[in-house]
């Protein structure tokens, strides 16, 4: 298996191109994307990244949006936003993989914003991991905004695999009536990697709700995960954070 096949199968479960909307990035470009019919990808003109709209009361489809990096040297950003039509049910997968088998540092910094219209439905999963036997490091920091409309629900899977040498994960979401947000972390690190996830959600809405829950193994190296949750009406709120320590690992949770 070819080192970019071996990354896209491990942060977006592809081992042949999906039948849905996909956007593939390696390396700093686009290399291949499709839309569907209800589902359009449209580079940005001033700036890399893409704005993703997905059509009103599109139910049962997917959008696969892999990053890869497979030399070393590499400096990526993209930003990303998405456009959720209201009383849409939809799955989006991202995330990025690194194979740095070099001198330098390979990084790459995403920033991706949801605006989700009203009663729809989206579930997120964003995988992270690193390989490559050099010295330079892997380095991936994911920034993710989320606005939800009345009665809209968003579920985050976030995944952080092995192999990335330093992170830092900010989430930021704002809630309306009756909107939820689920996110549920996985965070592996290891061999003095370090790793800081910081998560806010404001609770603007009558009835709305957030559930954040963090699971941790650090393994001879540091994680900070750091919560808040502001309620601004009648509201629900939800924290928790479990952590496996290995071998002189160490994590703080706030």
């Amino acid at each position: 298996m070819s080192v970019r096949n071996d990354l896209l199968k491990e942060v977006a479960e592809l081992e042949t191109m999906p039948q849905g909307a996909f956007s593939i990035r390696e390396n700093g470009e686009m290399v291949q994307s499709q839309d569907t019919a209800n589902i359009n990808i449209v580079p940005k003109a001033e700036k890399n990244g893409i704005d993703i709209y997905i059509a009103p009361n599109t139910k049962n489809e997917s959008l696969h949006m892999p990053v890869i990096i497979t030399r070393s040297g590499i400096s990526d950003s993209v930003v990303n936003d998405f456009h959720i039509g209201a009383g849409s049910d939809v799955l989006i997968v991202a995330g990025c993989g690194i194979h740095n088998a070099g001198n330098e540092q390979s990084m790459h910094n995403g920033i991706h914003t949801f605006y989700v219209e009203e009663g729809a439905k989206v579930r997120y999963v964003e995988r992270h991991y690193g390989e490559g036997v050099g010295v330079g490091k892997k380095i991936l920091n994911p920034t993710t905004n989320i606005h939800l409309k009345k009665g809209a629900c968003m579920t985050m899977e976030t995944t952080q695999i092995k192999g990335v040498d330093n992170t830092i994960r900010q989430t930021i979401a704002t809630l309306q009536d009756g909107a939820r947000l689920d996110i549920r972390e996985n965070i592996f690190t290891h061999d003095g990697q370090s790793a800081k996830t910081n998560f806010e959600a404001i609770l603007e809405g009558r009835q709305s709700a957030t559930s954040i829950i963090s699971r941790s193994v650090a393994e001879n190296s540091t994680q900070d995960f750091v919560s808040k949750v502001v309620g601004n009406n009648e509201c629900f709120g939800h924290v928790e954070c479990d952590a496996i320590l290995l071998n002189n690992g160490a994590v703080t949770s706030i």
